[in-house]
């Protein structure tokens, strides 16, 4: 395979790519968080499980349509602060502040509950959250894509902005250890008060960073733009349909989306299996036996994520292609979930650990090389369709792709539990249940990963090609 080296303009200083990995970390801890804080909606605060499920549908769903208007108007955005950072800088303060005002809740008490008032701050609360969120979040995906242009570059920034997004899954287990321990928290629900506080103040400063230290494509080449106004509002919509219209129809990218799709769902489905399985297969349903153990098989995965997988898959790319090292990394993963099949064992739980280094290369390398291929196809969008450049927007799609997935692996997750006769309310479950458990928590990312590897054999945005889309756009801004 030809290779070109790195030419020094299109490094990113190290500065940098830390400053927009502390933005992934931002982006990445706050739905973690949020995981774990959710379910002391429900225990902590007597929430109803039915308006604990409004009050997380409502706000995602919002989120989900703003998504691709929010890249759109960060693509099409002029001043003299760039397309990027105002946004970034702004959500960043927003998400930061209201993640905390979000959960300052009122704990029950005898003949009160508090249940109406603590559904409607939270309701008011989380519109606010995530209407930052998405100010914050698809602005940084566009600042990301439009950092280097060289088609290596950008897999070592995208691999130390997921390095550095990892460190949210390392800690986020342990948030369930820390507000269930009465030698820090008198409650639950203080606890959960109280480490809001930390989690927002991470957030914050860790989110304003990308705009205080990355630097953005220089504006003088960018031409096309929309100009955005409220009296132009109807054209602003025209634009809008016709540059989702050319994203949607990006082959490469649609590849990208789908492999994407496959291959994160296959892992969420099962993503709370392991918890299960630990429990109710290696403590015969005894949590309190089960201890750390669930936490630590997420936190050891994300650091074997953060400090093996995100590390070679980088090496790899660089060797052998982004798509080649998808390929290589998603048929390693497969391997890793059949040797979970040995590795839960009930006579030694330590052998959970077996598979993890195999398994990690699926979600670790999946982000790494789908960021950075992602760039690339921002590159061929812009010369098959022009100006303006729309990283925001495809990054934007991306992701409520993703998003969409996420509900409804979530919702298969909850179906496969019903029909293999999973019961919460007992202690020990039938062997037939934990059989098919298992069964289900090994075949069903499998065969996700092997659809992935298909829908991705025919990406043909190699190495050489992405050059040659550059030197054909540069020659046609009239860069130097």
């Amino acid at each position: 395979m030809e290779h070109q080296k790195t030419a020094l303009k299109d490094i990113v200083p190290l500065g940098q790519k830390f400053a927009f990995g502390a933005g992934n970390l931002t982006n990445q801890l706050l739905p973690a968080a949020l995981g774990v804080f959710m379910f002391f909606l429900v225990v902590g605060f007597g929430m109803s499980p039915y308006k604990a499920g409004i009050l997380s549908a409502i706000p995602r769903f919002m989120d989900a349509i703003l998504d691709p208007i929010m890249g759109y108007i960060s693509d099409n955005t002029r001043s003299r602060w760039g397309r990027r950072k105002p946004y970034i800088f702004g959500g960043a303060i927003v998400v930061g502040i209201a993640f905390v005002l979000m959960w300052q809740l009122k704990a029950p008490e005898p003949g009160n509950s508090h249940e109406t008032y603590n559904f409607i701050h939270f309701l008011l609360m989380s519109v606010i959250f995530y209407l930052g969120y998405t100010v914050f979040a698809a602005p940084l995906i566009g600042l990301g894509y439009e950092m280097t242009p060289d088609y290596n570059e950008r897999t070592r920034l995208m691999a130390i902005s997921q390095f550095m997004g990892q460190i949210a899954w390392m800690i986020a287990p342990w948030f369930w250890y820390l507000i269930s321990r009465p030698e820090l928290f008198p409650n639950a629900p203080e606890g959960v008060r109280i480490l809001s506080f930390y989690v927002g103040f991470i957030c914050l400063v860790m989110g304003i960073l990308p705009a205080l230290f990355c630097k953005e494509i220089d504006q003088a080449h960018l031409t096309g733009q929309s100009k955005l106004s409220f009296s132009g509002i109807i054209s602003n919509v025209k634009d809008f349909f016709r540059d989702v219209k050319q994203t949607i129809n990006n082959k490469p990218f649609l590849r990208l989306c789908g492999a994407t799709f496959m291959v994160f769902n296959g892992y969420q489905i099962v993503a709370s299996f392991a918890f299960y399985i630990v429990i109710f297969y290696l403590f015969n349903g005894n949590q309190m036996a089960a201890g750390q153990w669930p936490a630590w098989f997420g936190t050891v995965s994300a650091l074997l994520t953060a400090f093996l997988v995100i590390p070679i898959i980088t090496y790899m790319s660089s060797k052998i292609g982004k798509k080649n090292a998808f390929v290589v990394s998603t048929i390693i993963s497969i391997v890793g979930y059949a040797l979970k099949w040995w590795g839960f064992s009930p006579g030694n739980p330590w052998l959970m650990f077996l598979p993890l280094p195999l398994m990690s290369f699926g979600i670790g390398g999946l982000f790494t090389l789908m960021m950075s291929m992602t760039a690339d196809v921002c590159d061929y969008d812009e010369l098959r369709n022009g100006m303006p450049r729309k990283e925001a927007l495809f990054g934007a799609v991306y992701w409520w792709m993703v998003k969409l997935g996420m509900s409804l692996a979530l919702f298969l997750s909850g179906v496969i539990l019903s029909v293999i006769g999973f019961d919460g309310n007992v202690q020990e479950q039938s062997a037939h249940t934990i059989t098919m458990l298992r069964i289900a928590d090994i075949s069903i990312p499998s065969l996700a990963g092997i659809i992935a590897i298909l829908v991705m054999w025919k990406y043909d945005i190699t190495e050489k090609k992405a050059r040659e889309i550059r030197d054909t756009l540069v020659e046609r801004r009239g860069e130097l």
